[in-house]
């Protein structure tokens, strides 16, 4: 197989920015050989730009970022690539960063990724890096348990690469190694599916970041959950718990408590008192509920 690489994006209604990422792409010190967008049934002008751009589009309905990711891996397997470089399209790379990814592709790595700043930083992660335990695992009681900057990695560690990634914003994935553990579990829908093949790819080679590698990204922390995305977040990140990490009483709990303040600190105090005793409480107990009996699956009640 030639090594040929796949840009793979995923999309919905977000055109203005996807044609950003589009052009950051193709401004790459080494491009791709292909760009391919899966299209999540978006409703504005996406499909007309992209016809415009000669961009090859592959549309579908709305299965979640879980079922975008899943299409658009199985093209690179059907069109025998050797890596998929896969991202949103709300962030763009960094002109070199696909170079360092492709440079660092080997060695039984089965996926490489960029780290993931903030747009208008220099410095700040979008996704905080967790400090490892033994097991490699994120630690859950440690001071500081996440690094926040580029600046706080370089003063803790020397080395460029970090035995973690916060996959689908700048990733690298060896085909091969998809060719081993299959294809995205398009059950995790929107919430969870990152985590769930980050430890699936990691069963069969190193998944790494690479620090010199930069992915640009919105600031997330201002963006509200809506009911959707809360019971995805509380059920999937029970179910991904129970089946990859040590402490789970505990790891549950924290779950829970993050979506909970996320939901105050960007729905505000409404939100959250709705969840826990009004309107949506059924969500948030149905969510904990199928969570704990590893119910995976599109399961919401609208």
């Amino acid at each position: 197989m030639s090594k040929k690489t796949v840009a793979i994006i995923v999309t919905y209604n977000r055109s203005m920015l996807l044609a950003r990422c589009i052009r950051y792409i193709n401004n790459q010190t080494i491009t791709p050989d292909e760009i391919v967008v899966i299209n999540n049934g978006s409703t504005d002008n996406t499909v007309t730009m992209l016809n415009e751009m000669g961009i090859k589009t592959i549309t579908q309905k709305n299965l979640g970022s879980a079922g975008g990711w899943r299409r658009g891996l199985q093209y690179a397997l059907d069109n025998n690539y050797h890596s998929a470089w896969l991202m949103d399209d709300d962030g763009y790379p960094d002109t070199r960063s696909l170079e360092f990814l492709k440079n660092s592709l080997n060695n039984g790595k089965s996926c490489v990724s960029s780290v993931v700043i903030q747009e208008n930083s220099s410095d700040r992660f979008v996704f905080p890096l967790p400090i490892l335990n033994k097991k490699q695992l994120p630690c859950l009681i440690s001071f500081p348990r996440k690094l926040r900057t580029l600046n706080d990695f370089k003063k803790r560690f020397k080395e460029r690469d970090y035995p973690f990634a916060h996959l689908f914003n700048g990733a690298l994935i060896s085909i091969d190694a998809v060719k081993k553990i299959g294809n995205i579990d398009n059950r995790y829908y929107i919430y969870g599916e990152e985590v769930d093949y980050f430890f699936r790819l990691r069963s069969v080679g190193k998944v790494i970041s690479i620090t010199d590698a930069f992915h640009y990204h919105p600031d997330v922390t201002k963006r509200g959950y809506s009911k959707v995305k809360i019971y995805y977040a509380i059920k999937n990140s029970i179910i991904l718990n129970k089946n990859y990490f040590d402490n789970k009483l505990l790891r549950n709990i924290a779950s829970i408590l993050v979506v909970l303040l996320r939901v105050a600190k960007r729905n505000g105090l409404k939100s959250f008192l709705s969840l826990i005793m009004g309107a949506n409480k059924k969500t948030f107990y149905l969510a904990i509920i199928r969570g704990l009996k590893g119910n995976i699956g599109m399961d919401h009640e609208s």
